[in-house]
């Protein structure tokens, strides 16, 4: 049997995470009170169950404390039955604004500032976060993307490091990204701007990649900085960094950016461990 224990952060995608599992065929079970756990995971143990994969929802409550259920979750261990954690987690901005929007109370500060709340929540779930086999921070991921990480994880059953990876392209014109990591110019390449006919179309249309990969400076970038991430990102795993945002700038992000960190992203696809997105922040702005 395939145990999975789903927590995390209250707003990080919790609920989410165990729909999604729900659909990939697991039996899943939120919010059991905490003295039911042990009984609940005996009785779907059993030899000749019919139940194969199953995901628990545990949460920070202010009804019971969260230690609680950690002391079973030992005891469960103590006792040979085997289980994952799956931590859903986001940025403490993110999760304030989604409280916002769902004009949610937080289960810690009811009536209170979520603020506190978040805060009080983050500190108790401080020991399960680390000892979590899976982390996956929500914070920019789109509905789509969280569900290829969890199919990733549950479903294919591809080893997994807890680390998202970010390919974006920019335009210097409208500022370097605030969240990037590792910032690269490609200036130094010919701008198709300059060309009529191509000057309104983008890096995913044939005709830009095909003009900006002519050149052999950007077949060598790409070899180069592929070469550099594949030294870097195993490293940065071993650290324990979530999140790793390579930003790929031009002057406007419409076209050498957005080619370069295309061919970056095709290159690196299914070639680790780890999660991968594409982001184009600019290609949408106005010539």
């Amino acid at each position: 049997m395939r145990f999975v224990v789903v927590t995390g952060m209250s707003g990080g995608g919790k609920s989410t995470a165990l729909r999604m599992l729900e659909d990939a065929g697991f039996y899943c079970v939120d919010n059991l009170p905490v003295p039911l756990i042990e009984k609940f995971v005996e009785l779907i143990a059993v030899p000749g169950s019919e139940v194969s994969k199953v995901a628990l929802g545990l949460d920070v409550r202010a009804d019971q404390p969260f230690e609680d259920a950690q002391k079973v979750l030992e005891k469960l261990k103590e006792n040979g039955y085997n289980f994952e954690i799956l931590f859903m987690e986001a940025g403490d901005k993110v999760l304030l604004k989604r409280y916002k929007e769902t004009r949610r109370m937080h289960p810690l500060t009811p009536g209170g500032s979520v603020e506190d709340g978040i805060s009080k929540e983050r500190k108790i779930l401080r020991d399960i976060r680390g000892k979590s086999d899976y982390v996956i921070d929500t914070s920019k991921l789109l509905t789509r993307e969280l569900k290829e990480e969890i199919d990733r994880i549950f479903v294919q059953n591809k080893e997994y490091n807890s680390l998202m990876v970010t390919i974006s392209s920019f335009g210097f014109k409208y500022g370097i990204p605030a969240d990037a990591d590792l910032v690269f110019d490609v200036r130094f390449l010919p701008n198709p701007f300059y060309i009529e006919e191509l000057k309104y179309k983008t890096g995913n249309d044939k005709e830009i990649q095909d003009y900006v990969m002519g050149f052999e400076e950007a077949e060598r970038f790409i070899e180069k900085l592929k070469d550099m991430l594949e030294f870097l990102i195993p490293n940065y795993v071993k650290e324990g960094k979530y999140q790793l945002v390579v930003a790929i700038g031009c002057t406007g992000g419409k076209h050498r950016s957005v080619t370069l960190a295309n061919k970056l992203y095709e290159s690196l696809k299914d070639k680790g461990n780890y999660g991968l997105k594409i982001a184009h922040r600019d290609i949408g702005q106005g010539i």
